[in-house]
């Protein structure tokens, strides 16, 4: 469960930044452009480097490419998600919407495709720092949210001061993203929720990405809330305007 993880509930000034790639020219440029932004950067060419940098230094935020040697970029994410809720930003050379999907589903919160300007990804690094982990919208129509101390929706149970999530009394394992996305719904059940107030909520305002990302983690939590989304119990899909959670009992 999250609240078991490193708890991220204030952002200390330097952020430090893990940029993982095998190609020493990339992490050399990346560190000069995050170095100069004011950020502490560390490097990792493998994703075994990476995993006990993590463990070793506990980094905000980690630059991770998808293609590396020995554990993949989607492996190192899968393992990551079990003890650390640092953002990821996941970079790849390939363009095809199955890999920003599936990286998306491991836990990372954002992609950029090889070549990219490294100014984007420093923009894009300050967005997801610029929101603490646990939610704290930033639409004016949701502004400071009264959360209760525990969400009771049929068999599904969120306990927010401890971040934990069960279903049927069952643990779910979700990523930071995947709970801001369901506490964000849960706060205000039977409200359709557009991809663009949810990116506001979730990602910030100044999140310059598509919407695809809100589709993948919407996608991926309804897998781990064993939902058909043909049939949901829970999480509707309002077509043409974006999702709701059900107001009723699920």
């Amino acid at each position: 469960m999250w609240g078991q993880k490193w708890n991220r509930t204030q952002m200390t000034a330097p952020a430090t930044i893990l940029v993982v790639d095998d190609e020493e020219r990339l992490r050399e440029l990346l560190q000069s452009y995050l170095a100069e932004a004011g950020f502490r950067v560390l490097q990792a060419a493998d994703g075994v480097q990476a995993l006990e940098l993590v463990r070793a230094h506990n980094p905000d935020l980690l630059v991770l490419d998808l293609m590396l040697p020995g554990l993949d970029g989607l492996e190192v994410c899968r393992r990551l998600r079990t003890f650390s809720d640092a953002y990821v930003l996941m970079l790849t050379a390939r363009a095809e919407e199955i890999d920003r999907v599936v990286g998306l589903e491991v836990g990372a919160d954002d992609y950029l495709t090889k070549p990219f300007s490294p100014r984007e990804l420093v923009a894009r690094v300050r967005a997801m720092l610029r929101r603490p982990r646990g939610g704290g919208g930033r639409d004016e129509l949701l502004s400071a949210p009264v959360h209760p101390a525990a969400f009771v929706l049929g068999a599904l149970r969120i306990d927010h001061d401890c971040h934990e999530v069960t279903l049927d009394g069952v643990p779910l394992m979700l990523t930071a993203t995947e709970y801001d996305l369901l506490i964000t719904l849960a706060t205000h059940p039977g409200r359709a929720f557009t991809r663009a107030q949810l990116l506001s909520q979730v990602w910030g305002n100044d999140y310059f990405g598509d919407d695809h990302v809100v589709d993948a983690h919407i996608a991926n939590l309804r897998k781990k809330l064993d939902e058909d989304p043909a049939q949901p119990r829970l999480i509707e899909t309002i077509r043409g305007v974006g999702y709701r959670l059900k107001a009723g009992p699920a």
